[in-house]
């Protein structure tokens, strides 16, 4: 074989491992086997921090504990984009807010999980995935 076939054949190799590494970080990345999505759940507690950052929201509670102190929970969410075109913003949730968050778990028990919707006191319920959060959000 001669060096220019050779070369070609070296580049469309590394071309090729480049893509399935890429392929094996997304699926990682957007696997929900940290999850435990048997059962859903709910915790009430109230907003710390609501992040709108790529390249998943992530919505901070405070949750009371048994102890009289707080405990700080995470939950993931879908991306400002998705949530932007179902009528989110950086503003849906403030700190502040009491919301009853409904989630997957966490398969190892640390208190967090992946958000799947919400609802405010006065009865207003904001979805990840599908409906859209009233108007005045």
């Amino acid at each position: 074989m001669n060096d220019t076939i050779r070369n070609v054949v070296r580049r469309a190799v590394m071309v090729a491992g480049m893509f399935v590494a890429a392929a094996s970080v997304a699926a990682a990345h957007h696997g929900f086997a940290v999850f435990d999505t048997s059962s859903q759940k709910t915790i009430t507690g109230t907003v710390k921090l609501f992040e709108w950052t790529n390249p998943h929201t992530w919505v901070w509670l405070d949750v009371p504990n048994d102890k009289g102190g707080v405990d700080t929970w995470g939950f993931e969410g879908m991306s400002p984009n998705f949530l932007g075109r179902r009528g989110w913003t950086r503003k849906t949730l403030q700190p502040g807010d009491k919301i009853t968050v409904t989630y997957f778990g966490m398969k190892d028990g640390s208190k967090g999980g992946a958000f799947l919707s919400c609802k405010r006191p006065n009865g207003d319920e904001l979805k990840m995935f599908g409906a859209s959060p009233t108007e005045d959000n």
